[in-house]
């Protein structure tokens, strides 16, 4: 998996624009949570698309973001959460044990 790190609030823009030609994943995860770092270590094994952004926030260094996140596409926050943005929406989302990449590329296309 080679995730694209998001680390600024600038970042945020350009999922969304970028989302009008290729979905966009953004793996929200806490680097606290057990159950986060067993479900992105399910996300790395899996093999990802190449026409597919995939974004990691670490949640708990920047939070800030997260929260922007929530209120931009109006989602409630989790951890860990998966969010598919397509055409600058948020068409699915996703938490905890429910997280698969099959879904995901399932919701993606």
């Amino acid at each position: 998996m080679a995730w694209i790190t998001l680390d600024n609030l600038a970042q945020l823009e350009k999922i969304n624009i970028d989302s009008f030609s290729r979905p966009q994943i953004i793996f929200k995860h806490s680097i606290r949570c057990s159950i986060s770092g067993m479900i992105k270590n399910r996300l790395a094994k899996a093999e990802a698309p190449s026409d597919i952004d995939f974004y990691y926030l670490d949640l708990i260094n920047y939070r800030l973001i997260s929260n922007k996140i929530a209120e931009y596409y109006n989602i409630r926050h989790e951890s860990p959460q998966i969010l598919v943005i397509k055409n600058g929406e948020c068409v699915y989302s996703e938490s905890h044990h429910a997280i698969f990449m099959e879904d995901i590329l399932t919701q993606a296309k």
